[in-house]
């Protein structure tokens, strides 16, 4: 006999369900869009939640869509803004190697903080984010209440292990491509999505990359990545005046962990670091819940 009551549970029960999937799949239509001037380079960023300011910063390649699951689970808490970096997806793509000098990068994150009505906030970065949020912690630390790193290590680590880590120099064979020059004519809007596994949002992000401009992503490398002959880095150092909450997947081949050993040293506050065994370079995908359990409990302490 037809259950009416077992019948109408399973509907809800699938109701529930699909408001899940949709909700996991709608953060697009759920942020608000917005764009901040940097010295007339207009920089987009995607912002949801109210309280204190969380500013994101993606790496390569990617764009603010990366932070979506960290988003979700922060914005009861916070303001989390997603910028997409000058050159990738919605933001500006001025021309010259020149104008992807890590100053200027650290300045758009700077003209968004201040456009957003703030003189501080949280700064969360991977990659070359991650470069851009220890540059505006050590030069501009008035502007940085707390730091987040995502398989990023300190400057020096890195600095370090290219002068005397030869599996870092050998690593590191792909930056030195991208620096030559006309290096961006063999890249691919769909083989730089090679690293998203979700097919929906590997979609989203061939669409942001075909927006973006290949030659302005490898400018970050021509201007600011170290060249050979390595050599480390030995001058006074400037340490980090707050927080820090490190993660670093420990698959990463391109960014290895023993850049991380002595970061300690460059840091005047406390440093939680946290290693994700499995996962790799893009550790907020890779270790989504981790990552974003650990951030929200961190910044709740």
């Amino acid at each position: 006999m037809f259950d009416v009551s077992k019948a109408l549970g399973v509907a809800a029960m699938l109701v529930v369900a699909a408001a899940g999937m949709v909700r996991a799949a709608d953060i697009d239509d759920r942020v608000t869009h917005g764009y901040a001037d940097s010295n007339g380079v207009k920089i987009h960023y995607a912002t949801m939640g109210s309280g204190p300011l969380v500013v994101m910063i993606h790496g390569f390649p990617d764009y603010w869509y990366t932070w979506r699951r960290q988003m979700e689970g922060l914005a009861d808490k916070f303001q989390v803004v997603a910028i997409d970096q000058r050159g990738y997806n919605l933001s500006d793509k001025p021309a010259g190697v020149e104008n992807y000098d890590v100053r200027l990068l650290v300045g758009d994150v700077m003209a968004v903080i201040k456009h957003l009505g703030q003189q501080k906030a949280i700064i969360v970065g991977h990659d070359w984010g991650g470069v851009v949020a220890w540059q505006l912690a050590i030069n501009v630390p008035q502007a940085v209440d707390r730091l987040i790193i995502l398989n990023l290590p300190h400057p020096r680590g890195l600095s370090r292990e290219l002068a005397h880590n030869p599996e870092q120099q050998q690593n590191s064979a792909y930056a030195r491509r991208f620096q030559q020059e006309g290096a961006e004519k063999s890249l691919t809007a769909e083989g730089l999505a090679g690293w998203v596994k979700d097919p929906d949002a590997k979609k989203k992000y061939i669409e942001a990359f075909g927006r973006s401009d290949f030659g302005a992503m490898l400018n970050y490398y021509k201007r600011n990545y170290p060249r050979e002959p390595y050599t480390e880095d030995t001058s006074p150092v400037k340490k980090v005046q707050c927080s820090v909450l490190m993660f670093h997947g420990l698959g990463d081949t391109a960014l290895l962990a023993p850049a991380l050993n002595g970061t300690w040293d460059w840091i005047d506050k406390d440093l939680t670091l946290t290693t994700v065994p499995g996962a790799g370079h893009f550790v907020q995908a890779d270790a989504a819940d981790l990552v974003t359990k650990t951030m929200r409990a961190w910044l709740l302490r």
